[in-house]
């Protein structure tokens, strides 16, 4: 135990420095994927057939293991930060979609022909009816790919991506030295703690975007 409290102190800076990275790229990534699996839920929700086959294609992403899909993408885009975040928007991408899909597809379609019989146009309805409806389907999708993707990133060290994961791999290649254990041990537990906090957030984040009516 002293060894991993004297760890934590004298890498107290590098600890903070790479958790920031690895909160970073989670959220961008999840922002990025929030925006496409939001487009193409939209465009393929009416047709079952669309639906299925954009649900299909996002499942088979999340099949390739992430050491083969990161090395698919080095040739392509090199190592560092642009095959890693691109990585962990395709895996993202299923639980989003998915939910996007079911959230505006339950929308009740009285609901939407009253908005009709109103004068409100199909962008209206849908920016105003449908999406804040679909909205806490789509935040659950947000909610499940964020901590799926906080696991993912440390594999990522592979490509020389950022984040904790480049402490756990330094770790678990220097087994048998006094801070072996407690470096990979440490990048484990921030993992899991920073994912925590950032789901989180999250939901205080649907708490304040979702109207009482719809929560309740």
């Amino acid at each position: 135990m002293d060894t991993l409290w004297n760890f934590v102190s004298v890498r107290r800076q590098q600890l903070l420095t790479d958790s920031y990275l690895h909160v970073s790229a989670v959220v961008q990534s999840i922002i990025i994927a929030t925006i496409f699996a939001i487009v193409i839920g939209i465009l393929v929700y009416r047709s079952p057939a669309g639906s299925a086959i954009a649900t299909a294609l996002a499942s088979t992403i999340l099949t390739i293991p992430s050491f083969a899909l990161l090395g698919l993408l080095i040739p392509i885009l090199g190592l560092g930060v642009a095959p890693t975040i691109t990585a962990l928007v395709l895996y993202a991408l299923l639980p989003i979609i998915r939910n996007t899909i079911i959230g505006l597809a339950s929308v009740d379609p009285a609901v939407t022909d009253a908005a009709k019989g109103v004068g409100l146009n199909r962008a209206r309805i849908l920016s105003r009816i449908e999406m804040p409806l679909a909205w806490p389907s789509i935040l659950a999708g947000m909610r499940v790919s964020t901590q799926m993707i906080f696991g993912i990133l440390a594999i990522a060290a592979y490509a020389k991506g950022p984040g904790l994961g480049n402490l756990i791999f330094s770790g678990l290649s220097r087994v048998g030295s006094p801070n072996a254990v407690p470096q990979a041990l440490v990048g484990t537990v921030l993992i899991v703690v920073l994912a925590l906090i950032v789901d989180g957030i999250l939901v205080l984040v649907g708490r304040l975007t979702t109207s009482r009516g719809i929560r309740d």
